[in-house]
């Protein structure tokens, strides 16, 4: 059992069983995922890429039941979710299960609530008291290398780096089982990008599951255990991370390998690529 006096299920955080997600009305019905099934276990991080319309929002969004499941089946935390309406999801929400992380923080947190309301939020919802909940706030700051000295602030006097900082925390202070982070540091620069990696690499070892959403394999390749491949909305490829790196099977994973600067020897991309490598290799 968590921390949060929560009773923790021994099976897959996550599982997707042949899933199928449509578009559109039927005489001209666009198919955005087929078939594809995908388990999480506690505390593992998945990496999901694929290139822009490959399927990785819309496989997101289903898990997260933002979009409704044409065929399959969605389970998470030993809850079968595939048909939930939106009150049974909001009270899976609000238990605090399953967390998502925007690629755009600015966006996902309201510009008129300081930092410390924002991460303070999601307890409150829980019940937690109020007491309670900034003391966990502020606990939790040094986890995501965020100083006391910014809760007073609104989003838009943070950079980037800070905003993503506070995204991951306001998701993670209430020790959810399952994390989905959607293309989390694709506008970071460099540096930002491998501390908001180690962030997420120290932080699973709580045993929360991270679902790591990206296009870019370099980046996810840093913290995943596995790695799922999704090509036109289909899985052509899931494995462990150093196997899919180094010995890819399928073609489309052999491109992506090949075109991704942070496995490769480019100077502009070294210092990074080095770091990334340190990652996956401990």
């Amino acid at each position: 059992m968590s921390s949060s006096g929560r009773a923790e299920s021994a099976g897959p955080v996550l599982k997707i069983e042949d899933l199928e997600v449509h578009y559109g009305p039927r005489r001209r019905r666009r198919r955005a995922l087929h078939g594809v099934s995908l388990s999480v276990a506690p505390g593992e991080t998945v990496g999901i890429i694929g290139e822009t319309g490959s399927g990785k929002s819309t496989l997101a969004r289903a898990a997260l039941g933002l979009l409704r499941a044409t065929a399959g089946s969605i389970v998470v935390d030993g809850e079968d979710v595939t048909t939930h309406g939106t009150r049974r999801w909001r009270a899976l929400r609000r238990k605090g299960v399953i967390q998502y992380v925007f690629q755009d923080p600015l966006r996902s947190l309201d510009p008129d609530l300081p930092v410390e309301a924002s991460l303070a939020e999601p307890l409150l919802i829980r019940g937690v008291p109020r007491q309670e909940a900034a003391a966990r706030v502020r606990a939790f700051l040094p986890r995501v290398r965020l100083a006391e000295d910014l809760l007073d602030r609104l989003p838009g006097e943070l950079s980037g780096g800070q905003r993503q900082r506070i995204a991951v925390a306001r998701a993670l202070v209430t020790e959810p089982r399952l994390v989905i982070l959607d293309e989390p540091v694709s506008a970071l620069d460099s540096a930002n990008r491998v501390q908001i990696l180690e962030i997420l690499k120290e932080l699973r070892a709580d045993g929360v599951a991270l679902v790591f959403i990206s296009h870019d394999l370099g980046s996810v390749a840093g913290i995943a255990d596995r790695i799922a491949v999704l090509y036109q909305g289909e899985l052509v490829e899931v494995g462990a991370a150093r196997d899919v790196v180094n010995t890819p099977r399928h073609a489309y994973t052999r491109l992506l390998v090949g075109s991704a600067p942070t496995l490769h020897r480019a100077p502009a991309a070294r210092a990074e690529r080095d770091a990334l490598r340190a990652l996956l290799h401990t």
